[in-house]
């Protein structure tokens, strides 16, 4: 295996080799691709481009001083390492993408995820703080209506209405709900629609069919007032794969990240059924830098958002048991 300065005199001789204006030309790409990653993406991107020239040009060394008739292949090879900055990949016809069949969520932990509602298993009923075994599965299965409402209803996800969800809630919370679509007040009442999973109108359409799903909920007693009552919790993700409209190219995975609680009593013959907290897991990639309650994915081409704080812990958005009280957080990694 050569030494550094053997692959250093190598490097020389392949860049020497490439005209200044062409180095100059792809310098200012990089640096103008550089100048628009969110901080959080920066260091990974372009160790990315650090290490795709090295390895290039350490594979290339054996042949590169004996052979300068090669060097226009690996030059073309070396700045397709660079493409990565300043161009996108180009799209594929549905053709292609047929013929491939490859799962948008293929390499990611969303693969083995399970498809749509299938994901959303519910722990076995039994009697608890004095509710029937009949009355928590009855709970338990609204539950799962809730989740599929708020995160599998294309139309909601992709901005509209969110009509199952409202014919859901507890009559007393559902006009402040719907209120609250209107005119959301985080300080006197409800921002509603972050209850729900809800794309920006035109900020992105679904590049699949299928969304993937995994999670748990558990349920227990607690005392309120004196009175006993029953407490779900749910804990699931919910990855979608999306793309700017027209734009396959930009395809990226939206991990959303349900954290909430359901409680559960009765009062009289009635069983009411309470949302305490919803959705509270947060949503990634998105921008932090607009906040009119809906999501606006953030996409390997947009441009920086500068609202993350510095030394802001990084968060896996797979993970479904760490917590932050950051508003917004790098991410460790893509989705």
């Amino acid at each position: 295996m050569p030494d550094n300065d053997d692959i250093d005199q190598r490097f020389k001789t392949l860049t020497d080799q490439i005209s200044a204006r062409e180095r100059k030309r792809m310098t200012k790409i990089a640096e103008q691709e550089w100048a628009r990653q969110p901080r959080l993406r920066r260091a990974r991107r372009r160790r990315r481009a650090a290490i795709a020239v090295a390895v290039l040009v350490a594979a290339a060394g054996g042949f590169v001083v004996y052979r300068p008739d090669v060097v226009e292949g690996v030059r073309a090879s070396v700045f397709a390492g660079f493409a990565d900055f300043g161009t996108a990949p180009t799209a594929q016809s549905p053709e292609q993408a047929k013929a491939a069949d490859v799962s948008p969520f293929h390499g990611s932990p969303a693969q083995d995820y399970a498809d749509g509602a299938k994901g959303l298993v519910m722990p076995k009923a039994r009697a608890l703080g004095g509710l029937s075994r009949k009355e928590v599965s009855t709970a338990l299965r609204h539950a799962r209506k809730l989740l599929i409402a708020s995160h599998l209803d294309r139309k909601v996800l992709l901005g509209g209405r969110p009509n199952a969800l409202i014919r859901l809630l507890d009559p007393e919370q559902r006009a402040p709900f719907v209120k609250g679509l209107k005119r959301p007040d985080g300080k006197k009442g409800y921002e509603s629609r972050r209850w729900v999973t809800s794309l920006a109108p035109k900020s992105a359409e679904l590049a699949s069919e299928t969304f993937k799903v995994n999670g748990k909920t558990r349920f227990t007693t607690f005392k309120e007032d004196g009175f006993v009552r029953v407490r779900i919790k749910v804990n699931y993700l919910f990855v979608y794969a999306i793309q700017r409209p027209g734009r396959p190219e930009t395809l990226t995975r939206l991990v959303a990240h349900n954290l909430g609680t359901l409680d559960v009593w009765r009062v009289g013959d009635r069983l009411r059924l309470w949302i305490v907290d919803w959705n509270g897991g947060g949503v990634a990639p998105a921008r932090c830098d607009v906040d009119d309650t809906f999501v606006h994915p953030f996409y390997p081409d947009s441009p920086a958002d500068l609202t993350l704080k510095a030394g802001a812990k990084a968060v896996d958005a797979y993970s479904q048991e760490e917590e932050t009280n950051e508003e917004c957080s790098p991410l460790k990694s893509d989705t």
